[in-house]
């Protein structure tokens, strides 16, 4: 059923990128829109006063490397796009986001408890399309005239499956227990150990796999640099020209090579587990405790002193279904 389903998916997106991509290359002949200036010196949650860049542009590299079953990595060039979330109103953002895909500044505030600005790293949607593996939120507190990044905010979504889960870690460093299915080549056992820098100059984000019998066997990373303004960064839409599309290309190619390599195949848990969402919140509750993955005794104590966790100790954790075509 998911292959009837992708092949109609690749049919259906064919095609309306094509049209699509058509009609922005006659649109852009008509109209070149000066891009907003970026200052690449300053960090950005410190240019989000009105008439400054509330979108900047950055180009990299994403690489995955697994050792388990047997040794496989590759890498992509990638573009991203990091929107000041309190000035989506600026034509040049707006565009790039599709409403209703993304939280909106406020209510990210309300969940990191933070009270500075918020910023969204994403690939934004290309001629009818959009696929993101990962966005983040980077949520900054202000002091004075200063912020600093206090917690980021995940939002993974799947494919096939377009389902997503959204959850508040610590950027310094972080472990979650791994809530969603993204591969068919990965149970649910594993510990998502996360680190993000906050964006600057360069960008940086890690993500390592941990599990209870293979250990830290699977690595992913994202680097890049920002983009001055130039010729090309001038119109956001032909910057990120099938940049979604792309992603999507390399996901399902690794996953055929992986395939190819008899790389045992796993099924989605929710056609054997209808409990599996519960179950890794229990395992995120148990290394929010302090037990290590490898070991079998439980230590927990709550803001308080006593035993288990109160509700201010407990992971901002939610799943929701991604809107089609999945982003």
């Amino acid at each position: 059923m998911e292959v009837v389903f992708l092949f109609f998916s690749f049919v259906s997106t064919l095609f309306t990128s094509s049209f699509l991509s058509i009609r922005l290359a006659f649109l852009s002949l008509l109209s070149f829109p000066i891009f907003p200036t970026t200052n690449n010196n300053k960090n950005p949650s410190e240019g989000h006063s009105v008439g400054e860049s509330h979108l900047i542009l950055y180009q990299g590299r994403v690489w995955h490397q697994r050792s388990h079953p047997l040794l496989h990595q590759f890498s992509y060039n990638v573009r991203y796009a990091l929107i000041n979330l309190d000035h989506v109103v600026d034509v040049s953002v707006d565009a790039l986001l599709r409403k209703g895909n993304h939280m909106s500044s406020a209510q990210v505030r309300e969940i990191a408890a933070t009270s500075g600005p918020v910023f969204l790293l994403t690939i934004p949607a290309s001629v009818g399309y959009e696929q993101n593996p990962l966005s983040v939120y980077y949520c900054y507190d202000q002091e004075g005239s200063d912020a600093h990044l206090k917690k980021c905010i995940a939002q993974v979504t799947n494919t096939p499956w377009g389902e997503r889960v959204s959850f508040v870690f610590n950027p310094d460093s972080d472990s979650v227990a791994k809530p969603l299915h993204v591969s068919p080549f990965m149970d649910m056992l594993g510990t998502w150990n996360m680190q993000a820098h906050a964006p600057g100059e360069n960008l940086f984000l890690k993500i390592s796999v941990d599990h209870p019998s293979l250990g830290n066997y699977f690595t992913a990373t994202l680097q890049a640099k920002r983009l001055s303004k130039s010729l090309e960064t001038q119109i956001p839409e032909l910057f990120f020209w099938l940049m979604p599309q792309k992603v999507a290309f390399w996901i399902y190619w690794q996953a055929l090579k992986l395939w190819w390599k008899n790389v045992p195949f796993m099924q989605h848990p929710k056609y054997h587990n209808v409990k599996y969402r519960e179950e890794a919140l229990i395992r995120d509750w148990q290394l929010r405790c302090g037990k290590n993955i490898r070991e079998e005794k439980i230590i927990c104590r709550d803001s308080k002193g006593g035993d288990g966790l109160d509700e201010n100790d407990s992971r901002w954790c939610v799943w929701n279904d991604a809107e089609w075509p999945w982003s």
